[in-house]
């Protein structure tokens, strides 16, 4: 599967630069330095200054492919889920029985990353833990309704109603699969957090992965 990642391109809303960071040597140092830097700093404490001068560079080179640094989040978190969206295509296409479709799907969201080099200048691994750790930022605004209307969070919601759909290929009598889709995927994320800041309220932990917990929760609610 990694060998044919490296031959596509993922899209991201073009609304969301000013210009395609994919398509320069600045705007790809850009993205892979901005990762680094807000998984080592925090988005709070990330600065289109401090990234300036990570890469050597002015900090209006960085304005110059995003206004802001939250377009930049919602650009990292939609090239994300593109690519989550790309592996739980290539890792389903073949599977004709539902619930190992399904199955697949959930360990392809849930499965801690491992760097490959499809993309020499994503960092996946710091990536997802920006998601577990900041992605609720992208969309916990004001300006989330305006935003939605641009197609900002398009991708996001397309990966979840993929898993939607095989929820209900399962069971087409759950009166709940778009529901369950969107906990499934968002419980990815909590419980993550959760083990790695708060151990005390949940049962995720070095040896029981959150993986675990969602491939449960939906069976069990689908076998109901």
């Amino acid at each position: 599967m990694d060998s044919i990642l490296t031959n596509i391109k993922i899209s991201v809303n073009k609304k969301l630069f000013n210009k395609d960071p994919e398509s320069s040597e600045l705007g790809k140092k850009i993205l892979s330095n901005s990762i680094e830097l807000i998984n080592d700093l925090g988005f709070d404490s990330f600065t289109f200054k401090k990234l300036g001068e990570r890469i050597g560079s002015n900090e209006s080179s960085v304005y110059r492919y995003f206004d802001n640094k939250h377009k930049l989040l919602i650009y990292l978190t939609s090239w994300y889920w593109g690519w989550m969206e790309y592996r739980l295509l290539l890792a389903t296409v073949s599977i004709s029985d539902p619930k190992h479709k399904l199955r697949t799907a959930l360990n392809i969201i849930s499965d801690d990353i491992v760097e490959d080099n499809g993309f020499e200048h994503i960092n996946e691994c710091y990536l997802q833990q920006i998601i577990i750790n900041e992605s609720s930022k992208s969309y916990l605004t004001k300006e989330v309704d305006a935003e939605n209307k641009e197609g900002y969070f398009l991708v996001y919601k397309r990966v979840v109603r993929r898993i939607s759909e095989m929820i209900k290929e399962v069971n087409p009598n759950y009166i709940y699969p778009a529901s369950l889709a969107s906990t499934a995927v968002e419980s990815v994320l909590h419980q993550n957090f959760l083990r790695n800041h708060f151990l005390s309220i949940t049962d995720c932990n070095k040896t029981t992965h959150p993986r675990d917990f969602v491939i449960d929760l939906v069976f069990n609610n689908l076998n109901k």
